[in-house]
């Protein structure tokens, strides 16, 4: 295959960026998306230019570090879907391939197509844990809870805080993010006892960080690589509606 890059490149977030085209020979079909363009830096290296910077690690749909915005989608041309499990056989041979770094307010360009997302950490230590003593580990049937119950924890503790749900976002909203880590806790009889306050300190830090407001059009629930519904931020909103309510 032979396959145009066009990749936005910038040095900070205080620079102004580019479009930058760069042709790429000998790809294969089976080739991820991260290993083309591993190639196209080999090639930089070697010519004396400046590699393209993008975030990765474990390329296998774990860790939620990869997030490039691919042909006008986060993630790339497949729904629920992380970058590093794109591969070149989703391209058509000769297409040009738009790259682009997460667009947020709150996800400031580090370099290229890497961005700041420590706005989600700072989100996350506002609440996103259980505080109680629980000491060492418990026997496993000690506290029951309910299969239906333990499974929508679970479901909600995939989230990886890739990022995409702000990045495909209109208004660049981190509801869902946000959504997924309050419902996972407050689901569990041990972060239950701290329900409100979490979800009102988390969302106000959502907030806080400039991400914008849910319009329910569910392009997050479209992306999200680990199947996040929109029916968490319905809950996460009641939730704070009762947080606001009692709280104070």
């Amino acid at each position: 295959m032979k396959i145009n890059f066009k990749i936005w490149r910038q040095n900070n977030s205080k620079m102004k960026g580019h479009f930058k085209v760069y042709p790429l020979e000998n790809i294969t079909a089976d080739m991820s998306l991260l290993e083309a363009l591993d190639l196209l830096n080999e090639e930089l290296v070697e010519k004396g230019e400046t590699a393209v910077a993008f975030d990765h690690d474990c390329r296998e749909g774990i860790c939620g570090q990869c997030g490039i915005f691919i042909n006008g989608r986060a993630h790339g041309p497949h729904d629920n879907q992380t970058t590093c499990q794109v591969h070149m056989r989703s391209f058509e041979d000769q297409s040009t391939i738009v790259l682009e770094p997460f667009r947020a307010n709150a996800f400031p360009i580090v370099k290229d197509l890497v961005v700041n997302r420590s706005s989600f950490d700072r989100i996350i230590q506002k609440g996103g844990f259980i505080s109680a003593n629980t000491g060492g580990a418990p026997e496993a049937n000690s506290i029951p809870i309910g299969k239906e119950r333990a499974d929508y924890a679970m479901d909600m503790a995939a989230c990886i805080g890739c990022g995409a749900c702000v990045a495909t976002c209109k208004n660049a909203s981190a509801a869902l993010f946000t959504s997924a880590k309050i419902n996972h806790l407050n689901a569990l009889p041990q972060g239950n006892e701290e329900a409100l306050s979490r979800t009102y300190n988390l969302v106000e830090q959502m907030q806080e960080e400039g991400f914008g407001h849910c319009s329910f059009t569910g392009a997050c629930e479209v992306e999200c690589p680990e199947h996040i519904p929109l029916t968490s931020i319905a809950k996460m909103n009641f939730d704070y509606m009762k947080a606001v309510a009692f709280k104070k």
